[in-house]
């Protein structure tokens, strides 16, 4: 059985420990942990965060925002009001996300609530969605482009309701 080693190099102690015995699939060392302690109490190890993620923190943040009336084009609105109504709703709808490992990119579809300034909702939109991300997932937003799709009318709703109750 082999035992650990201490070598001289140069004046510095170095440790050497005895190879894991093969078959071992485990990632910790099991020796002595007091001479091992995370410094700052932060432990070594790898974060990573899905795409999927990265796009429902931005959908979130663009749901938020004075004057977006719903996300996505024609086509996943009417697939969101269906989800909607089985309460299953896609948070990540007209969100398209690039994520790499310090850096994230955001294309953002919306339906503007009239009459509401377009830029200033879509200047909004774009803060909004790069702080949550900045924030929320440590990320540096390098872009967020903004598409807007349609401007929603509030007698768009009147005509709803009226063809309902007919």
């Amino acid at each position: 059985m082999a035992t650990d080693e201490k070598d001289t190099i140069a004046g510095q102690s170095t440790e050497t420990r005895a190879p894991k015995a093969s078959g071992s699939s485990s990632r910790v060392d099991r020796g002595d942990a007091a001479s091992r302690a995370p410094r700052d109490g932060v432990a070594p190890g790898r974060t990573t965060i899905a795409d999927g993620v990265v796009a429902k923190v931005a959908g979130i943040a663009a749901r938020e925002v004075s004057g977006v009336y719903a996300l996505g084009g024609g086509g996943a609105r009417a697939l969101g009001a269906i989800r909607d109504a089985v309460n299953a709703t896609d948070l990540t709808q007209g969100v398209k996300v690039e994520v790499g490992e310090t850096q994230a990119a955001a294309d953002i579809t919306i339906v503007v609530e009239y009459p509401s300034p377009i830029q200033e909702v879509a200047e909004n939109v774009r803060s909004a969605v790069a702080g949550a991300i900045t924030r929320l997932v440590g990320l540096e937003v390098v872009e967020v482009n903004v598409d807007v799709n349609d401007v929603h009318l509030p007698s768009d709703d009147d005509a709803d309701d009226e063809s309902r109750v007919s």
